[in-house]
């Protein structure tokens, strides 16, 4: 009898913690969506140096202003303007390939311009040292 009472209070426990944890994961991908919603916007705008400017860290060790301005013009310039953005998948991980371990929500979502109908924007918001969520990353294709 005392083993089973053992047993199973070390799966409510079990199960108390992963609850817990996956409340924990939830919580950072929707701060890490609103995120990236507030910064998607300014590149929806055009205002790349303030995208830039209030990118993770990281991000801004890895490319200078005029760097990512250039690069933003080139890529998100011939597409248009945006049509739609609809969520696809957010995902919190702790470790990313080629990225400091640290607290990352990898976001995906379906994506329509003016002169591409269907595109897939991953944008990679991570939690900055100052604990504000901020984006590391963004990607089209």
């Amino acid at each position: 009898m005392r083993k089973t009472i053992g047993v199973t209070s070390i799966l409510a426990l079990a199960a108390v913690i992963a609850a817990l944890a996956f409340a924990c994961d939830t919580a950072a991908e929707k701060a890490a969506q609103q995120s990236a919603q507030t910064w998607l916007a300014l590149i929806d705008a055009g205002r790349y140096g303030q995208s830039w400017s209030e990118a993770a860290e990281l991000f801004k060790q890895a490319v200078t202003q005029s760097q990512w301005e250039n690069a933003v013009k080139t890529v998100r310039g011939p597409l248009g303007r945006l049509q739609s953005r609809n969520l696809k998948s957010a995902s919190y991980k702790r470790s990313l390939p080629g990225a400091p371990d640290g607290e990352y929500v990898v976001i995906q979502y379906a994506t329509s311009f003016e002169s591409k109908n269907s595109a897939i924007e991953t944008i990679t918001p991570m939690k900055d040292k100052d604990g504000i969520w901020r984006v590391s990353g963004y990607y089209i294709k």
